[in-house]
């Protein structure tokens, strides 16, 4: 173990020392259940990259500050070789978004230190941070050109101004003005969980002085893109890319226009730093989503993620290249039945990685980019984010039991795996979570589904326990083998709660046709999977107590908990439904992205009312009998907050016990630290109070 030229100065100039590297874990004395103040309190590790010359690793690190509410982010560096880590950035100095310098002595980050996000920089061997921008506006995300001497950057204008401080000007302006309506004359008037004020996100350029500092008006790059760049709602800089001679910028949009509401059709443009054309269309012939574009190490090739049918966000991403000399264009491993999801070039230049689901599980796998020949590199539960350097790889892992921490492997040498951090060793020393195992069964038309049990923390042989039985959201999507911070099952073991949890027809990581079959079948497929899934659960679990168990779902598993209040209502003590789709056909006029409701539907609602009807858990109220805690932010304009209110209403006018957990400020999701730990009190209550704790039987 040592540490390199860089760190060594680095962790003798820094107080705090950084997260602790892994070691063995010692027996608690009074060992505890986790709960929801432990979640929310957890540090998060994330977006781990190797310096330029690979002797150091950056990473973010995400901590809880309780008393103000929020999520306070540092970038910290560890040494390559397994060193402990330091703290990059000043405590008094959140910061976001690092990225190296192409040089290696440098790391540029976001910060609102200043009064507004701009870019900052700070020295890779430690010490006071330069601000490197000071613009009227936040800046957004960036990115540095290959040679470090310009940054792109991404601001939210209006198009009609030709300076930032136009824009800045005008919002100004608006805010002064009495008068408090606002005329829209495009369908698309808000997105997740912001209405729209008319800007658009651009990216710009700017020059960077000898002194590390952008100065003077910065230059528009995307003139004449209606569309936002990165893309919203989360998107970022992986949305845009510098050619590897700096000379163009590649990146992703969406032509907005009145269609934007109901289209997929990213598409990669062109355009030349130096202003001398306008953007040009690269994937005009793919009327389907163009997205991430990355530059071989060459500059020859272009690579990015292309789905193929317009309309559907769920389709397989596909990975595609494009040969920079002849504008060539195809696939690569297209007879793989995954979707790409992160790209990150070999250095060899003969290959890609790609972290992607897979049967329950978030690995990284290997393509070889002439042959298409695929491998995994590294498994293990979830691999959500993750860099290389050359024969080794620097990741992040998470599982069911087991917060995110930082690894360093390799992908070809016998060489075990080290963990580099233990960063919530100190928080967890006492909790012991609930053991967890996947198993399978024969699903709708006897098809393999997979699915989770969790047991209790203080499980014991023979001792029945209750169950929350979670179903995920999406529909497109899985409760696999990670570290969830908002659908945590920990949370329910901690309280002596055992968890299953299944991968309905629909869900990702099992093929296309798998994830396809949903469309249009939202209450048939699915509700078979759980119906068998829960039966071969409890065939095989003996001590998962069937006679006291509640079902939970939030979004499409809220649509879920709505349709089974209707349709499947026999084995549950209670329900919770967070964010749950009560009425599908108000949802499909009134959500904000109406290619979702469009797709899953057949179509639009007027033309394929029999479809929507089909599976719509309003027709089904007259069922509904089992009590229901309700949750809903008033900021979701995904599935609004009135379906949440019309399903109370529905509950209440019946006569059924149930409660509403209103949130004024939250979206789709609950973030805030404090309504985190409010929401999991007030499920938790509600789970004891009608399946009540394990006993023995």
């Amino acid at each position: 173990m040592r540490l390199s030229p860089i760190a060594l100065p680095l962790a003798l100039s820094l107080a705090l020392a950084g997260p602790t590297v892994a070691r063995a874990a010692e027996p608690a004395a009074n060992p505890r259940g986790f709960t929801a103040k432990d979640l929310v309190m957890l540090d998060r590790v994330s977006a781990p990259q190797f310096s330029p010359d690979g002797d150091q690793i950056l990473y973010a690190l995400r901590q809880t500050d309780w008393a103000a509410d929020r999520g306070i982010g540092s970038l910290w560096v560890t040494d390559a070789s397994g060193g402990p880590g330091v703290r990059l950035t000043a405590v008094d100095q959140p910061a976001a978004a690092g990225a190296w310098s192409p040089d290696g002595r440098f790391v540029y980050f976001l910060s609102a230190k200043s009064g507004s996000m701009q870019v900052w920089r700070v020295s890779a061997g430690g010490g006071e941070a330069q601000q490197v921008t000071d613009y009227p506006l936040d800046v957004g995300s960036f990115r540095l050109s290959p040679a470090g001497d310009a940054i792109a950057l991404s601001f939210e204008v209006f198009a009609d101004c030709a300076t930032l401080a136009c824009t800045a000007d005008r919002h100004t302006a608006n805010a002064d003005d009495k008068r408090t309506g606002v005329l829209h004359d495009k369908i698309f008037v808000r997105h997740w969980d912001t209405w729209k004020d008319g800007t658009r996100s651009q990216v710009f350029l700017s020059a960077l002085g000898d002194d590390g500092k952008a100065s003077g008006e910065p230059r528009l790059l995307t003139r004449g893109i209606d569309g936002d760049v990165p893309g919203k709602p989360f998107g970022d800089a992986s949305d845009y890319v510098f050619s590897s001679d700096g000379k163009h910028l590649v990146f992703s949009v969406r032509i907005a226009g009145r269609s934007e509401p109901w289209s997929t059709n990213f598409d990669l443009f062109e355009v030349p730093v130096d202003g001398s054309a306008a953007p040009k269309n690269l994937t005009d012939a793919n009327d389907a989503t163009d997205t991430n574009p990355v530059f071989s190490s060459d500059g020859r090739t272009l690579f990015w993620r292309a789905m193929k049918r317009p309309g559907f966000e769920a389709d397989r991403f596909g990975l595609m290249a494009m040969d920079r000399a002849t504008g060539a264009v195809r696939e690569i491993a297209a007879d793989w039945d995954r979707s790409f999801d992160t790209l990150v070039p070999g250095d060899d230049g003969r290959t890609m990685y790609t972290a992607t689901l897979d049967t329950g599980t978030h690995p990284v796998f290997e393509v070889n980019l002439e042959s298409g020949a695929v491998r995994k590199v590294v498994g293990g539960g979830n691999i959500a984010s993750f860099d290389v350097d050359g024969d080794r790889i620097v990741f992040t892992r998470d599982t069911i039991a087991q917060p995110a921490d930082l690894y360093l492997g390799a992908i070809r040498a016998r060489i075990a795996e080290r963990r580099l951090t233990d960063v919530n060793a100190e928080r967890l020393s006492g909790v012991r979570m609930g053991a967890f195992e996947q198993f399978s069964f024969k699903g709708w038309n006897d098809a393999t589904v997979y699915g989770y049990v969790i047991k209790p923390w203080n499980h014991q042989p023979g001792q029945k326990a209750p169950v929350a039985f979670l179903i995920h959201g999406g529909p497109q999507g899985s409760f696999h083998n990670q570290w969830h911070y908002r659908w945590n099952a920990q949370t329910y073991a901690g309280m002596g709660f055992a968890v299953v949890m299944i991968d309905f027809h629909g869900s990702t990581g099992y093929g296309q046709a798998f994830t396809d079959s949903i469309s249009e079948d939202w209450g048939g497929k699915p509700l078979v999977d759980l119906q068998k899934g829960w039966a071969a659960a409890l065939a095989k679990y003996p001590d998962l107590d069937g006679e006291r168990a509640c079902a939970l779902g939030g979004s499409y598993g809220g649509y879920m908990v709505n349709w089974i209040a209707g349709n499947w209502n026999a084995p549950w003590d209670c329900f919770v439904n967070h964010a749950g789709v009560f009425d599908l056909r108000s949802m499909a006029y009134s959500t904000e992205e109406l290619w979702f409701t469009e797709w899953e539907n057949g179509g639009v609602p007027w033309e394929n009312a029999a479809a929507i009807e089909k599976h719509n858990p309003v027709n089904f109220v007259q069922n509904w009998r089992v009590p229901m805690l309700v949750i809903h932010g008033q900021k979701d304009y995904r599935v609004l907050v009135e379906q949440g209110l019309a399903t109370f209403g529905a509950l209440q006018r019946k006569g059924i016990e149930s409660e509403l957990l209103y949130f004024p400020d939250e979206n789709h999701w609950i973030l805030r630290p404090h309504n985190s730990v409010q929401w999991h009190e007030t499920v938790n209550a509600w789970l004891q109070r009608h399946a009540g704790a394990p006993q023995a039987r």
